[in-house]
């Protein structure tokens, strides 16, 4: 049996949830996101809290990740996530311009990310880029998507690397 399940979610100030027919909507001051709900899990508002039960034993796995996924939903909706990136190398830099974020990461030609919808990038400095949003998910793909142009290889560590990440570094080959 789930104990995650087993907490409700409780609601913050202004974000109200709606379950019906195999949808759930959360909706805040940064925007509204929709998920669907699975046949097994049954979902109760009740003030201020929202109670997720599995219907039979064998659904409390499936009642867990509900809650999950409802938990980052309220959170993304009243808070927002956001995730930095920092860019490690001689001449490699970052800009965002609009709608499309300019990449400069030693290739003989400069790499253009198209943001997606729902996404706000920033570039406070040069080597630093912030990803922000609503949708757990999405900030975290778009975070991966981004590092995937030129990963931190373990010689000099040169590449994008998530904020915090520890790259273990090899020595390099004896004579």
């Amino acid at each position: 049996m789930s104990r995650v399940a087993k907490k409700p979610v409780v609601l913050p100030q202004g974000v109200d949830v709606q379950a019906s027919s195999g949808k759930i909507t959360v909706k805040g001051s940064k925007g509204t996101l929709e998920t669907d709900l699975s046949a097994d899990v049954s979902v109760q508002v009740l003030d201020g809290e929202v109670v997720i039960s599995a219907k039979n034993d064998s659904a409390w796995a499936m009642a867990g990740t509900t809650r999950a996924l409802l938990q980052n939903m309220v959170t993304g909706v009243s808070q927002g996530f956001e995730r930095k990136l920092e860019i490690v190398g001689v001449g490699y830099r970052a800009q965002a311009r609009g709608n499309v974020l300019g990449l400069t990461l030693g290739f003989s030609h400069p790499v253009d990310f198209p943001v997606p919808q729902g996404i706000t990038i920033e570039t406070p400095t040069q080597t630093e880029v912030l990803i922000k949003g609503i949708d757990r998910q999405q900030v975290g793909q778009v975070a991966a998507n981004i590092r995937a142009y030129r990963p931190p290889e373990p010689y000099k560590g040169k590449g994008i690397r998530y904020s915090g990440e520890q790259i273990v570094r090899k020595e390099a080959k004896k004579k």
